[in-house]
């Protein structure tokens, strides 16, 4: 198998009349990287997946797979495999053949074809699934021979759209796994799309979160995560309390906001902040629920929030305790389960505390869920 190729968008747009899909999307996508492009539905990332494979062109900008230009060139011209959502497997071919089929097509005997897959049922782990029908496969097997025969083409790059989504929970775990792995195995550039945080984090390099068209980070997952360039990268990956306020003090890369519902709180500027955020600026401040505990007294720091609980919930590993601050707001505090008991009645006031550093002062902008 060819080592992966990369992949870049140049100043890309693409349009249909006045509709803007995807608005200056710049990517350097490193060869042998797992990329995916994680966002909302509608944001734009299949249309970029799209226009990588071929099937559309950008209205502006290149696309660039291992530094030669690709526009104006169809599907058949490029080094790329696109796995559809729906895996499109022929269904009246025996697996062998499904996944042999672009061999088939470039007149390749029998005898050669099977050797063939043999070799990536083998990677693939299902090694004695060759003679088997589509409908005699379950999920995760189809989801493998899908990707066995876009493998078979030997591209440069692999594009998935959302491949896992039509799978149950327990399995769309377990073949991320898997798909990491083949990743791996084959080192060439997987593009994937999903708008499933959990897929993203878990499995790529490197991720893109995109708005209605527009990238607005791309990071490592684990930057995305703990230091958000937006307020909407912080709002749609993963769970976070919101506090909105004015900036009134900025000192050490931590600034002091002036809260809408606590009062003034401690927070670390965001990276992507640091020097545009202002004192008197409207600010939004994130602490995700797992960085709350309970505090053993209030001692009127600005790293304590006192609330109300409304209820708690018990998921096993983790305690859950939904609670109201001041005006009203929701907010949500995540306590692992160390085997004490930690359901709250409701009404019970708590004293919350938190590490400044695990929480993360941005310019006030658009949430995910707005």
């Amino acid at each position: 198998m060819s080592s992966g190729v990369g992949v870049d968008l140049e100043n890309m747009w693409i349009k249909f009349g006045d509709f803007v899909a995807v608005r200056d999307a710049n990517v350097n996508i490193k060869g042998g990287d797992f990329f995916s492009f994680l966002g909302p539905s509608g944001c734009g990332k299949t249309t970029i997946l799209r226009a990588v494979s071929g099937f559309l062109d950008p209205s502006e900008g290149n696309i660039l797979i291992g530094g030669k230009n690709m526009v104006g060139k169809g599907p058949n011209e490029r080094p790329t495999a696109l796995i559809f959502q729906n895996l499109a497997l022929f269904p009246l071919m025996k697996v062998w053949e499904n996944i042999t089929f672009s061999m088939e097509v470039r007149g390749a005997g029998r005898a050669e074809r099977q050797k063939r897959a043999d070799e990536l049922l083998e990677m693939i782990a299902l090694p004695d699934q060759c003679d088997k029908l589509p409908s005699e496969l379950s999920g995760g097997q189809k989801q493998r021979v899908a990707i066995a025969r876009a493998l078979c083409a030997q591209p440069d790059v692999l594009l998935l759209d959302e491949p896992l989504s039509a799978l149950d929970l327990k399995l769309r775990q377990h073949m991320r796994t898997e798909l990491r792995e083949i990743q791996q195995r084959v080192g060439i550039t997987f593009i994937y799309i999903t708008h499933d945080q959990g897929e993203a984090l878990t499995m790529s390099d490197s991720v893109a979160v995109m708005r209605e068209g527009t990238i607005d980070q791309i990071a490592k997952g684990k930057s995305i995560y703990d230091d958000p360039s937006t307020a909407f990268v912080a709002s749609f990956v993963g769970e976070n309390n919101v506090f909105r306020g004015k900036v009134n003090s900025i000192t050490n890369g931590h600034a002091i906001i002036s809260t809408n519902r606590s009062g003034e709180l401690r927070a670390r500027v965001s990276s992507a902040a640091s020097g545009t955020l202002k004192v008197g600026d409207d600010s939004m401040m994130f602490i995700r629920p797992e960085a709350l505990n309970i505090a053993e007294k209030n001692s009127d720091t600005h790293n304590n929030i006192v609330a109300k609980v409304r209820h708690s919930e018990f998921e096993g590993q983790s305690y859950n305790v939904f609670l109201e601050g001041s005006e009203g707001k929701e907010m949500k505090m995540a306590l692992i389960n160390r085997g004490e008991a930690r359901l709250y009645d409701p009404g019970v006031e708590l004293v919350l505390e938190y590490d400044a550093n695990q929480a993360v002062a941005l310019p006030a902008g658009e949430l995910a869920s707005e």
